[in-house]
């Protein structure tokens, strides 16, 4: 390399670096937001995060996209302390979330309504979404309501979510247990959509 040559390699250098140094991994990312990196990458997959990906296939964030987003789920956390916004819906029963979900959505303009299928996913999504209010079936496969319900309250505490048990069919023991286990309520899923908004805390 010629003497010539040298300045234009180091402004190529310190261009490339500067560039490195507006991205984030997924693991920084998470490091910021205190969160698992599966839930970044679940909320880059979801479109709630934007994301570039390089030419190896590696998942990069842009710092003042992680920033931006930082304030939005700040904001939104303030604005849930008030009401209800977001609601996550645990059931293995998809036509009956979908149905749910389609009735909420319709009833309250601007909720966002999300479901989950078992308590893995159910705790990925919570960590994810942090949302205001679970509705959670006890008869699931694998683990149970009772066990998702006490899960759920071991990661975020007893404050929030807000827990309601919503299932088929609720005997005086389910509910004992139920209880126990940090739910906040226990309704059968034949209630009145009025009675089910109520229980849930959210003002149609």
């Amino acid at each position: 390399m010629s003497p010539a040559d040298k300045p234009s390699a180091a402004r190529s250098r310190t261009s490339r670096n500067s560039r490195r140094s507006e991205f984030l991994t997924p693991n920084e990312v998470a490091d910021r937001l205190l969160v698992a990196p599966v839930t970044v990458r679940l909320w880059a997959n979801r479109g709630l995060l934007p994301s570039e990906t390089t030419p190896g296939g590696h998942r990069r964030f842009r710092v003042q996209d992680v920033d931006e987003f930082i304030a939005r789920r700040r904001q939104i956390q303030e604005q849930g302390a008030a009401s209800p916004s977001r609601v996550l819906l645990i059931d293995d029963d998809e036509r009956y979330t979908q149905a749910l979900g389609t009735v909420l959505a319709a009833r309250v303009p601007g909720l966002y309504v999300d479901a989950a299928a078992d308590g893995f996913t159910a705790g990925i999504k919570c960590e994810a979404l942090r949302p205001d209010v679970v509705t959670l079936d006890l008869r699931m496969p694998g683990m149970n309501g009772i066990e998702v319900c006490r899960l759920l309250r071991s990661m975020f505490g007893s404050e929030r979510p807000r827990i309601v048990i919503l299932s088929g069919l609720l005997s005086p023991a389910d509910i004992e247990q139920a209880r126990e286990a940090g739910a906040n309520s226990c309704i059968e899923k034949t209630v009145s959509t009025e009675t089910l908004l109520r229980e849930l805390g959210i003002c149609a």
